[in-house]
C-alpha cells in the first residue's frame, strides 16, 4: 500500500485494526482521545467510551478473557484510575491479547501533572512497549498484541504527546483476521482469590524472566552503530528522535522499544562497546537507573532535564554547548514566538453565567473546582474557585474542606463544581458520601451535555454513543435523587439566567447540609447550538454606557475596552447570549443581531 501521513494516535488505531482488535474502550483525555475516534471508523471493531478509565480497561479486559483482542486507551493520569484492574490483570494474564495505551503529557500541556507512566510497568509486572514515530505506532501495536498472547500478559503501550500528535509516513499493512480465541472457564487463572493470586504471582515472576530473555533479541530493541563508538546513547520513545537530530550518525544508539522488562544482556553489550555512555530519556531516570544497577557509569539526568518536554535545542545545550563539530546537525532557526494568549472560557459559554452568579456571592461561598474546561473559571476576572486536584475530587474533597472551615469558625458554604462528564467519571461517589454524611456543601454539576474540553466526546448523558448508535441517556437529576436527597434541596437552572441561578445559590447558602445545583445548558460550540446563534450579537449604546466596566468582569473575549469605550470587539465571536446585558446596570447593552 502507498504510504500515508498519520499522527501517532491515528497510526495506533490503524495498527490495532490490522492486529485484529475486536473491542476497544477509552475515556477521552489529551493526548490520547483521537485513538478511539479513529479506531471507531474501522469495520469489525466495537469501540465505546467508558464512563472512566477503570471502566474502559475493565470493558477491554472482559473482552480479552472472553477471547477477543482488546485495547484500552487513556491519558497518563487516567491510568491512576485504572491501576486496580491493571495490576490485577498483571497476575491474571490474558486470553485474547490485551493492550493498554497510556499517553503521557510531559510539559503538562493539558494535565495536572507530568507523571512518567513507564514506572507502572514494573509495578504492575506487565510488558511495556514504546514507539518513537507513527510507523512504529502501527507496527509496535501489532507486535504488542502478539507479545500479549505469547507471554500471557497485558502490554502497556506508552506514548507521549509528541508521538501522539506528530505526523509521519506510515505504510498500511494487511489486516489480520480478527479470529476469536476460544473461551474456557479457568478459575485458577482469572478468579483472583488469595489462593489463586499467590500461585499467579510466582508464575508472573517466571514469565518476566522469559520476557527479559526475549527482550535481548527482540526486533523492538536494536543497536544502531554510528561512524564512531566514542559516544553511545541509550534511549527510547520520542527522546530517540531528539537524540538523532542532535548527534546524527556520528554517535551509536541502543534504541529500546520493548522497555519492560529491560534487556540486561543487550544493555551490557552496548555499554561495553562505547567509550562514553549517555542515557537520553524524557521524564524520570527510568532507563538510567537500570543502566547504573547493571554497574555502568553514564551521563543522564545530571544533564538532561527531568521536568518538562525535551527537544533538540535542550539536548544540544546540555551536551554540546560549544559550536557543533562537523557532521553533527544544527538546530533549525528559531520560529517567531506567538503573542501570549491566556486561556479563557469561550464567548457564549454557559459556565460563564454560573461563575458570574457565584462571583456575586464571594463573601458567602468558597469554590472547589475539578478537571474540565470549566476549570478555566479559576482565572481572573471570574476567580470561581480556590483549588482543583484531580478528576472527581471536588465533591469528595469538599466534604473535608467544609469540616475544616467549620472547625475554624469560617461560615462560608463550600460550592464544589464539576462537569457532567466528570460527574459520571468519578463525581458520583463523592455526591453519595456528601449526602450520606450530611456534609454542608453545595454540589454543582455544570451539565453542558458533552465532554467539551477534549473535543465533544459522548458521555453517558448523551443520546448517541461513539459509534453513532442511539442509546438511552442517563439522567443526571435522577441519579442525584437516587441518593435520597430531598427534592427541595435540588435545583436545575439555566446558567445564562443570572437571576434564577443566583436565587438557587442563595437557597443553597441558606440551607444547612447538602444541596445540589444542576447548571444545565449545552456547550455553545456544539454544531446545532452554534447554528442557533448565527446572526446574533450584542452591541453597546455609547450614550448610555457609563464605563462602569461591570460587563468586563464576566471575562467574555467578545467584549473589550478600546480607546476609552466599551465595545463588542468581535461581533462574529459574540453569540448574543445576553449575559453582558444582564450585568450592565445602565441598560447600555442590547441585542444587535437578529434576535430569535
Amino acid at each position: 500500500m502507498k504510504p500515508v501521513l498519520l499522527s501517532g494516535d491515528e497510526a495506533v488505531a490503524r495498527g490495532a485494526f490490522e492486529a485484529g482488535c475486536a473491542v476497544a474502550a477509552a475515556y477521552p483525555g489529551t493526548p490520547s482521545t483521537e485513538i478511539l475516534e479513529n479506531l471507531a471508523r474501522y469495520e469489525n471493531v466495537w469501540c465505546q467510551w467508558g464512563s472512566n478509565e477503570k471502566v474502559a480497561l475493565e470493558i477491554a479486559l472482559g473482552a480479552s478473557i472472553g477471547g477477543a483482542r482488546a485495547l484500552a486507551a487513556m491519558k497518563h493520569v487516567g491510568l491512576n484510575v485504572a491501576a486496580d484492574p491493571l495490576l490485577s490483570m498483571g497476575y491474571a494474564g490474558v486470553n485474547g491479547g490485551l493492550v493498554v495505551v497510556s499517553a503521557d503529557d510531559p510539559g503538562c500541556h493539558s494535565s495536572q501533572n507530568e507523571q512518567d507512566n513507564r514506572l507502572y510497568a514494573p509495578l504492575a509486572k506487565v510488558a511495556m512497549v514504546e514507539p518513537s514515530d507513527s510507523e512504529e505506532c502501527r507496527t509496535y501495536i501489532r507486535a504488542a498484541f502478539d507479545l500479549s498472547e505469547a507471554f500471557d500478559t497485558p502490554v502497556l503501550f506508552r506514548m507521549t504527546t509528541r508521538v501522539c500528535h506528530s505526523k509521519s509516513l506510515v505504510v498500511p499493512g494487511v489486516p489480520r483476521d480478527p479470529a476469536m480465541k476460544p473461551y474456557v472457564r479457568n478459575t485458577g487463572k482469572f478468579a483472583l482469590l488469595p489462593t489463586v493470586a499467590r500461585v499467579r504471582h510466582r508464575l508472573v515472576e517466571e514469565k518476566l524472566l522469559a520476557l527479559e530473555e526475549y527482550a535481548n533479541t527482540s526486533p523492538l530493541n536494536r543497536i544502531e552503530w554510528g561512524a564512531s563508538r566514542e559516544v553511545g546513547i541509550i534511549t527510547s520513545g520520542i527522546a530517540y528522535q531528539h537524540a538523532r537530530e542532535v548527534f546524527g550518525d556520528g554517535a551509536s544508539y541502543l534504541k529500546l522499544g520493548l522497555t519492560f522488562p529491560l534487556p540486561s544482556k543487550l544493555i551490557r553489550t552496548f555499554a561495553r562497546s562505547v567509550s562514553r555512555l549517555y542515557v537520553i530519556e524524557e521524564g524520570e531516570p527510568y532507563l538510567e537507573t537500570k543502566v547504573r544497577l547493571l554497574g555502568f557509569d553514564c551521563i543522564g539526568k545530571e544533564l538532561v532535564p527531568l521536568c518538562g518536554e525535551l527537544d533538540a535545542g535542550i539536548l544540544r545545550a546540555a551536551f554540546l554547548p560549544q559550536p557543533s563539530p562537523a557532521g553533527q546537525k544544527e538546530d533549525a532557526p528559531a520560529l517567531p514566538v506567538a503573542p501570549p494568549r491566556p486561556p479563557v472560557l469561550c464567548a457564549g459559554c454557559p459556565h460563564r453565567g454560573f461563575y458570574a452568579a457565584l462571583g456575586r456571592r464571594k463573601k458567602s461561598v468558597v469554590g472547589v473546582g475539578d478537571i474540565g474546561c470549566y476549570g478555566l473559571g479559576v482565572n481572573p476576572p471570574l476567580e470561581g474557585f480556590d483549588y482543583s486536584i484531580c478528576m472527581g475530587s471536588s465533591f469528595s474533597s469538599a466534604i473535608g474542606f467544609s469540616r475544616a472551615l467549620a472547625q475554624r469558625g469560617d461560615a462560608r458554604k463550600v460550592f464544589a463544581i464539576l462537569g457532567d462528564s466528570t460527574f459520571f467519571h468519578s463525581g458520583i461517589p463523592g455526591l453519595v458520601d456528601a449526602v450520606h454524611l450530611g456534609a454542608n456543601v453545595c454540589c454543582c454539576i455544570l451539565d453542558n451535555r458533552i465532554t467539551a474540553m477534549t473535543g465533544h466526546q459522548e458521555t453517558p448523558g448523551t443520546a448517541r454513543d461513539l459509534m453513532g448508535n442511539e442509546v438511552v441517556p442517563v439522567d443526571v437529576v435522577a441519579l442525584v435523587k437516587a441518593t435520597g436527597l430531598p427534592e427541595e434541596r435540588i435545583r436545575v437552572v439555566d446558567p445564562l439566567d443570572l437571576a434564577a441561578t443566583g436565587a438557587a445559590m442563595d437557597e443553597a447558602i441558606a440551607a444547612q447540609g447538602p444541596f445540589v445545583i444542576v447548571s444545565r445548558r449545552p456547550c455553545v460550540l456544539l454544531k446545532d447550538v452554534a447554528k442557533s446563534f448565527e446572526g446574533q450579537w450584542c452591541e453597546v449604546d455609547q450614550e448610555l454606557c457609563r464605563q462602569c466596566r461591570q460587563c468586563l468582569k464576566i471575562g467574555c473575549p467578545a467584549i473589550a475596552s478600546k480607546e476609552g469605550r466599551i465595545v463588542i470587539d468581535d461581533p462574529v465571536l459574540c453569540t448574543g447570549c445576553g449575559l453582558c446585558m444582564q450585568v450592565c446596570p445602565f441598560g447600555a447593552i442590547r441585542k444587535g443581531g437578529s434576535a430569535r
